[in-house]
């Protein structure tokens, strides 16, 4: 009789379970939970260790044990967050009377389940990720105007929507200083200005441009942008500000990437995971440097909370340099304005979480040592094939552990949303770091190639397509031309990421060559006085080693060779020693030999760097920075005035002019065109002979009478506007 019994009410359910009243409802909680619920609680996030994906997730519950009991709604702390009746409320925005109607139903009556289905996690229900910078990358038509650099013909397109035409052409004598800045970060001298402006072939500038783009001084200008974003320097930082043994050698990794063109897939793969690579050298293992470039304390007073400061020190520099996105923002909640989940943090975070050992060590997270896989190199591996999971810290505080968080890619990018797969039985890495590079590198990642070639923008024309080159997501920028983006995206990437045809497209579009002075100026700048469609060129200010350069080149002093090898340490003024315990102890001074190099190979001591670079916008070096302060201020000119460097090279020109030339009409010429790269005009003759004969009588009767008074007009020479911007 009892068998019968069960029976009937297993009938009896299968029924009800069956009858297109309970099927309607099972739809509706599949939908309010889908919909409400799995974003922060699916399959690709589990808050709080809390699924709502299947019966038996939801029947098990999450850290603080079960959400619900079965025909008790009241009692069931599902149904309290939902109704917003306790601490905890959810979702934020509270759900429409009619769902807390259906949930309360849905438990009451025993939480209905079709088997043991689970919900699909939706891939894409943030609004937000239908920003434009989450979109893929496609190659729009380029604007019909025949015969224009496509460069220049998305531009037109922009300037005609206003009945607007471009600036004129600038002169040869312009372009050829801008594009010698640009490419090199040096000065042409007279005669190659004049060589130039001479030159009556119509391939003269693309000759111009392949020439400087061969040249070695071209990485050593262009891997300096790049140091800037990874916040590069040579000592830890904090009180004792030790040296980084051996990492000027990133430096000159950076450089002849640059120099070889690199693809950019390639050059992002190696600095993550060159340990990684299945062709491995010593070079690629330089590279993962950047792991390692940040400020490092072996004395933390908090090592455990210290640690956590490390990986978010990691997750920022290698978001913003490679994606423009402020991942880091994640580490306490989810980003508040971005879709990046807390988990995505962590996700990334567990990328480098393998290099961790115990607190105590001295050479956890990039510490001091430098041997790695032998090669004798301050870069990264990690410590094994597998390591201890990371946990999901509650609010970023390293004393609150929450749920594991799985390693995996950021959620941002929905098509490229996937766990990592384990490391092969042959690995003795995790493999973790190359899946992450990989990911960057995917022609389905609309990031990547977008951030280079914006930055690629940047440098030449002094402002991005996008203006936050630091921040692609939703606070930032908009592209002032979408649609040129991703054509020069899409063009990077189809010429195998490589960056110098990028630089000849951009160098020999008539929009570069513009002049920096429009003849509709007044006008035009009422409407768009921040140059948003590039109708004129921007002129722009050298920054503090192209100006130390300029320097030395006008003197003549300026050592090309050797490039590369350790680094030296120019003379820095005592006063600027003083307000240090160890005084000039703290800095030794290469030989004067050496200190004629080219500035990018200067020491770059967090602690203390050079007073008149500093001075001249040089960058903060325990952060990335994408686009340098670009300042006029009073310490600049008095810098120029007063800095013994300054004043040194004054006296070495006067002393090269009076060698190399008599008469003093001849030594202004000279002046002029060794300072500025071009002959003086009548007026400036005349002011010039006048300023020499005051000086003469200045420095009368003492015995460098005629090098300091030629070292006066030439220390004019030097604080001129003119010598301190690229038209």
């Amino acid at each position: 009789m009892m068998s019968r019994r069960l029976s009937f009410l297993v009938v009896l359910f299968t029924f009800l379970l069956a009858s297109p009243a309970m099927a309607e409802e099972k739809s509706a909680i599949r939908s309010i939970l889908a919909e409400r619920c799995l974003g922060c609680h699916g399959s690709r996030e589990a808050k709080a260790g809390l699924r709502l994906d299947s019966r038996a997730a939801i029947s098990k519950g999450g850290e603080g044990g079960p959400v619900v009991v079965p025909g008790k709604p009241a009692e069931s702390r599902l149904i309290k967050a939902v109704n917003h009746a306790g601490d905890l409320k959810m979702p934020e925005k509270k759900l429409p009377a009619t769902e807390i109607a259906t949930l309360e139903k849905w438990v009451a009556d025993g939480l209905p389940w079709t088997g043991d289905a689970e919900i699909p996690t939706p891939a894409a229900n943030d609004p937000r990720l239908k920003h434009w910078a989450f979109q893929p990358i496609t190659r729009p038509p380029v604007p019909k105007e025949n015969g224009v650099n496509p460069v220049d013909a998305f531009i037109r397109a922009g300037l005609k929507t206003k009945g607007w035409s471009p600036a004129p052409p600038t002169d040869r004598r312009v372009f050829i200083r801008r594009v010698y800045f640009d490419l090199l970060g040096l000065p042409p001298s007279f005669e190659q200005v004049e060589a130039f402006a001479n030159d009556p072939s119509k391939e003269a500038e693309a000759k111009l441009v392949d020439k400087l783009l061969d040249s070695p001084q071209y990485g050593e200008r262009w891997g300096r942008h790049w140091l800037d974003i990874v916040r590069y320097a040579e000592t830890c930082g904090y009180e004792r500000d030790q040296v980084k043994p051996n990492i000027w050698k990133y430096r000159d990794w950076v450089i002849n990437a640059f120099n070889a063109d690199m693809p950019v897939d390639r050059f992002i793969r190696e600095q993550l995971a060159g340990d990684e690579i299945p062709d491995r050298t010593e070079q690629s293992v330089i590279a993962t440097g950047f792991l390692r470039l940040g400020t490092w304390n072996d004395e933390p007073n908090d090592a455990n909370e210290y640690k956590y400061d490390r990986l978010e020190d990691m997750v920022h520099a290698t978001g913003t340099a490679f994606i423009a996105l402020t991942v880091k923002c994640a580490r306490c909640h989810d980003h508040k304005f971005d879709p990046i989940k807390q988990t995505d943090y962590y996700r990334m975070a567990s990328v480098f979480w393998s290099g961790y050992i115990e607190p105590g060590s001295r050479d956890h997270l990039g510490g001091p040592g430098t041997k790695v896989l032998g090669f004798d190199v301050h870069g990264w591996t990690d410590r094994g094939r597998t390591v201890p999971p990371i946990k999901l810290l509650k609010k970023g505080d390293p004393n609150r552990p929450g749920a594991v968080v799985e390693p995996g890619h950021l959620s941002t990018i929905a098509v490229l949303d996937k766990p990592f797969a384990p490391p092969p039985e042959s690995a003795k890495t995790t493999h973790r770091r190359l899946q992450l590079a990989n990911w960057m590198t995917d022609r389905q990642n609309p990031l990547t190639a977008r951030v280079w070639v914006n930055r690629v923008w940047q440098h030449h024309f002094g402002l991005g397509l996008v203006r936050t080159p630091d921040n692609f997501g939703l606070t930032g920028e908009k592209p002032t031309h979408p649609e040129l983006l991703d054509w020069l995206a899409s063009e990077l990437m189809a010429n195998g990421w490589k960056t110098k045809p990028l630089h000849r497209l951009i160098l020999l579009s008539e929009t570069y060559r513009q002049s920096s002075i429009h003849p509709q100026q007044e006008e035009y700048a009422k409407t768009d006085a921040g140059n948003r469609l590039w109708w004129r060129a921007e002129r722009q200010r050298l920054d503090a080693e192209t100006l130390r350069d300029r320097l030395l080149a006008a003197s003549g002093q300026i050592k090309l060779e050797p490039r590369g090898g350790l680094s030296f340490s120019p003379v820095i003024p005592p006063d600027a020693l003083e307000g240090l315990s160890t005084k000039s102890a703290a800095w030794k001074p290469s030989p004067p030999t050496e200190q004629t190099r080219r500035s990018v190979y200067i020491f770059s001591k967090r602690g203390l760097l050079p007073p008149l670079l500093t001075t001249f916008d040089f960058p903060d070096t325990t952060l990335p920075s994408c686009q340098r302060d670009v300042t006029t201020v009073a310490p600049q000119a008095l810098a120029l005035m007063n800095n013994p460097f300054v004043h040194e090279q004054s006296g070495i020109l006067a002393k090269r002019i009076l060698k190399e030339t008599s008469g003093q009409d001849a030594q202004i010429r000279q002046a002029w065109q060794l300072v500025l790269g071009r002959t003086p005009r009548p007026t400036e003759i005349q002011a010039a002979m006048a300023h020499l004969e005051k000086q003469s009588k200045t420095f009368a009767g003492r015995p460098e009478a005629a090098t300091e008074t030629l070292a006066s007009l030439c220390h004019v020479l030097l604080n001129l506007n003119e010598f301190l911007y690229v038209d």
